[in-house]
C-alpha cells in the first residue's frame, strides 16, 4: 500500500529492495505532487482509492465520508473521512494503523486553505482532536521545522514547543524525518488545536491588533499570520 504517490521512482525502488507488492494506491486529494507517481504505478492487481472528484484520473474506487477501506494482505481497515479545506473534496484516511491525512493536518501546522474557508479547516481540526490520543498522524510534507518557527514566533517561551524544537533539529542534522508525529503530541504543539489558549488569544491580539472572539476566529487569524509569516 502506498498513499499519495507523488513520485514513483522512490516507490519502486522501496518495493524492490523489501520485495514487496503494491496492491493499493490510496489518495488523499488532486494536487499534482500527490498523484503523480500513479499512472506508472498502478499495474494489474493495484487498486486506487480516491475522493469522488473529476479532477483525478485513474481512481478504481470513489469513496465519501464513513466508508471503509480494507487492505487484506495488510490485515487492516481504514475508515475515510471527509476532510475539505485544502482542497473542496480532500479526504483523510484513519485506521489502527493511523491517520493518513494528506495536506491538512502537518505536525505543528495546517495545510493552506487554497480551496476551502476556515470553518470547514477548523471543523476538520476539531475531528482530529477526537481521535486517540496515540493514533499515528502520517503528514505528507516535512514541514514541522518551519512550522515551530512560525508557532514559536506567536508564543518564543512556550516550553512545550521549545522541547520540541530541540527533538526537530537533533532528528533533522542526521536528516531522520520528525514524521509520523501522534494526536497527543499535536494536542500540545500545535497552534491549531491551541488555539482557543489564552497564550495564543494574547498573540493574536499583539500581532493583529484585533481580538478573537471565538475559537474559530482565532484559528482563522493563525493560519492568516502564517500565510504572512
Amino acid at each position: 500500500m502506498v498513499v499519495d504517490p507523488g513520485e514513483a521512482a522512490p516507490v519502486e525502488r522501496y518495493l524492490q529492495s523489501n520485495n514487496l507488492e503494491l496492491t493499493h494506491i490510496l489518495l488523499t486529494h488532486h494536487h499534482p505532487d500527490h498523484i503523480g507517481g500513479v499512472v506508472r504505478l498502478k499495474q494489474a492487481g493495484v487498486t486506487v482509492y480516491g475522493p469522488v472528484s473529476k479532477r483525478i484520473a485513474h481512481i478504481d474506487v470513489a469513496v465519501s465520508e464513513a466508508e471503509q477501506v480494507t487492505i487484506a494482505s495488510l490485515d487492516t481497515d481504514f475508515t475515510v473521512m471527509e476532510v475539505p479545506g485544502h482542497t473542496r473534496e480532500h479526504i483523510a484516511f484513519f485506521g489502527e494503523v493511523g491517520l493518513f491525512c494528506g495536506d491538512t493536518l502537518f505536525s505543528a501546522g495546517c495545510g493552506r486553505l487554497f480551496e476551502g474557508t476556515p470553518a470547514q479547516m477548523y471543523q476538520v481540526f476539531q475531528r482530529y482532536a477526537e481521535l486517540p490520543a496515540d493514533t499515528k498522524v502520517f503528514c505528507t510534507h516535512e514541514y514541522t521545522q518551519a512550522n515551530l518557527d512560525f508557532a514559536l514566533h506567536l508564543l518564543p517561551d512556550d516550553n512545550a514547543l521549545k522541547r520540541y524544537q530541540e527533538r526537530v533539529q537533533a532528528l533533522r542534522k542526521t536528516d531522520t524525518p520528525t514524521l509520523p508525529s501522534t494526536i497527543g503530541l499535536e494536542l500540545q504543539v500545535n497552534p491549531y488545536l491551541r488555539a482557543a489558549e489564552p497564550a495564543f488569544i494574547t498573540a493574536i491580539q499583539q500581532k493583529t491588533g484585533k481580538m478573537p472572539q471565538s475559537e474559530l476566529e482565532a484559528f482563522a487569524a493563525i493560519r492568516q499570520l502564517k500565510d504572512q509569516f
